[in-house]
């Protein structure tokens, strides 16, 4: 029989590793633990910051619709201005094109003229004997001014003063058209011819302070014109007179006047009288730049009572004007 061996005894070590072990278990339980009680606070943190966030870019999101909507109204303005721009564009395209094409007109009027004048030139150069000596002829002075119904009709220019008052143009009016033509025919060939109303309105706004050069076409043209040329007047000369002798009259220039009119309605005949003269000065020979005649309409016996006395004023003006200013007056008898 064997004999029995003794039984180890506990070791101390294997005790000692196993109490660390269990104290490193609990110590990560406690920390699981500790850990799980502080998650709900920064949860709950976390959520407030997500909050203001989300309320901040809210606001950021108000205010970028804000200015949005800002620019698409500018965007709307801008591009209304634009279409604005453009249609102006196209006008002045258009205006540039008219005047481009009155350019190319004007430079085909110009060279044609350049021709004629050369042709006039070449032919003036082939004068024989007999025209020289009638052009020498036509250079001698001009005999006395001849006389037409009483009115000189030696003048180089002529300005027509008509009255377009609403009893010229009721009363008068082929009287004044007719009358208009037999002057015209009086001045076969003049330099330059103008019309306007008694209030210094032209009859043509692009011959403004020009002469209207004097063709047979243009002069068919202005009678035409007088049948319907209606303007405002005031019933008195004086306006008409006294700018077509600023305008136009000069030491160097034969000018006649023409008024044709019914009535003055201003107030002093004297002042007009002295207004004139200071316009219109003699010379050292006592002759003025102007000479003013009148043709007087009796419009006032149309409507008796209604229009004599202006009639008579009208007359006791122009007498006084033309016998100032080296002209006639003619008074109608009847319309």
């Amino acid at each position: 029989m064997r004999p029995r061996r003794p039984r180890a005894g506990l070791d101390t070590f294997s005790l000692s590793f196993l109490d660390a072990v269990c104290c490193g278990f609990g110590a990560i339980v406690l920390l699981l633990v500790l850990s799980k009680l502080g998650e709900p606070r920064a949860l709950e943190t976390a959520r407030s910051d997500l909050e203001a966030a989300v309320a901040r870019l809210e606001l950021e999101l108000a205010e970028i619709r804000g200015e949005t909507n800002v620019l698409e109204r500018d965007l709307t303005a801008r591009t209304a201005q634009l279409s604005e721009e453009r249609a102006q564009i196209a006008r002045l395209r258009g205006d540039l094109s008219k005047i481009e094409a009155e350019y190319a007109a004007s430079r085909q009027l110009a060279q044609v003229t350049d021709i004629l004048e050369g042709r006039l030139l070449a032919a003036q150069q082939r004068l024989t004997e007999e025209m020289r000596r009638l052009q020498a002829q036509a250079d001698r002075p001009p005999p006395p001014p001849s006389l037409v119904a009483g009115i000189p009709v030696d003048s180089e220019y002529v300005i027509f003063v008509i009255d377009t008052s609403g009893s010229m143009q009721g009363y008068a009016w082929p009287l004044v058209r007719r009358k208009m033509g037999e002057v015209l025919d009086a001045y076969p060939k003049v330099k330059g011819m103008q019309v306007m109303n008694d209030m210094g309105q032209y009859m043509y706004s692009q011959y403004a302070g020009k002469w209207i050069p004097d063709t047979p076409a243009r002069r068919k043209a202005i009678l035409d014109r007088l049948a319907s040329w209606n303007v405002f007047s005031n019933s008195s000369p004086v306006e008409g007179i006294t700018r077509a002798i600023r305008t136009f009259a000069a030491p160097d220039r034969k000018i006649s006047i023409y008024v044709f009119g019914d009535e003055f309605t201003g107030s002093s005949i004297d002042q007009v009288v002295t207004a004139v003269d200071r316009l219109n000065r003699e010379d050292a020979r006592g002759q003025r730049p102007a000479r003013i005649h009148a043709i007087g309409f009796p419009t006032g016996f149309a409507t008796p009572g209604v229009g004599e006395s202006t009639n008579v004023r009208f007359a006791t003006l122009m007498r006084a004007l033309c016998e100032r200013n080296g002209g006639t007056f003619v008074g109608l008898p009847s319309l």
